[in-house]
């Protein structure tokens, strides 16, 4: 089966808790490419066969991505358990590159593991999601107020692009889209520090602090909240781009305050 897996693309499905129905989960965030033929190893007449198939690892960093978007947008639902042979089911590859993929989830503190059950989405409330706005606040307030008096107005403007993605993600409001852009503006304005470790410490807060409370925003409140947050990139941007760094600051802390929730 580890051999299949490596050959083996990964049907987009959702996922559903051990002993519960198939909640209704959007195609997009368990969106996975499905493997050509060819990388099967199925000989497919006009076309080239393809030079290697596909690894397992490469299929485990799929459905880790996949996760991590139903986490994102609420669709693994926290204090729910899901088992790796369920979801591998629903992914169309054996539970192996499943269960690797939640243990990592397990170690970032998104799952915990359940003994002959699987893993329970860990339950978050809103003084975790305070104490993450604090800790990103205190590693990126800084950087971005030195940034905004160091670099160039003109190395700037290609993150326009990026910021003016988040509200076009906020409009649709759906949760697993804006929170990937969200984190590409955010890394991207790091970036530009040269601080490497520090864009990855600074990026796994991020992503921890866009896992579901308990008990979420209804659909209209969320598209609201992250269109002000949305709102706030391009406000941040703007002030950078002029060189008006008590802009930058009111901006800022602005967003690090709603984003303690």
């Amino acid at each position: 089966m580890e051999q299949a897996d490596a050959r083996e693309g990964v049907r987009p499905s959702a996922p559903y808790a051990s002993g519960g129905s198939p909640p209704q989960v959007r195609g997009r965030a368990l969106m996975i490419a499905r493997v050509p033929e060819q990388a099967r190893g199925e000989h497919t007449h006009g076309e080239p066969p393809a030079p290697r198939a596909v690894r397992r690892h490469s299929v485990r960093g799929q459905i880790l991505e996949a996760l991590r978007a139903a986490l994102a947008g609420g669709e693994l639902a926290p204090g729910q358990v899901y088992s790796a042979p369920a979801l591998a089911a629903r992914f169309g590859v054996s539970a192996t590159p499943v269960r690797e993929a939640m243990q990592q989830l397990a170690v970032e503190g998104a799952v915990e593991v359940v003994p002959n059950r699987g893993f329970r989405v860990s339950e978050r409330g809103p003084r975790e999601l305070a104490q993450l706005a604090e800790v990103r606040a205190l590693i990126e307030v800084p950087v971005i107020l030195r940034l905004a008096r160091t670099v160039p107005a003109g190395r700037w403007n290609p993150l326009r692009p990026l910021a003016e993605a988040t509200v076009v993600a906020a409009a649709t409001g759906d949760p697993a889209s804006y929170a990937e852009s969200d984190r590409a503006f955010h890394r991207a304005v790091l970036a530009l520090s040269g601080n490497e470790q520090l864009v990855e410490v600074a990026g796994d807060l991020h992503r921890r602090s866009q896992w579901p409370l308990v008990s979420g925003p209804g659909p209209t409140c969320r598209r609201a909240d992250l269109s002000a947050d949305a709102s706030e990139h391009i406000a941040l941007l703007d002030a950078f781009i002029a060189r008006d760094p008590d802009a930058v600051r009111r901006v800022v802390r602005a967003h690090f305050q709603d984003a303690s929730g």
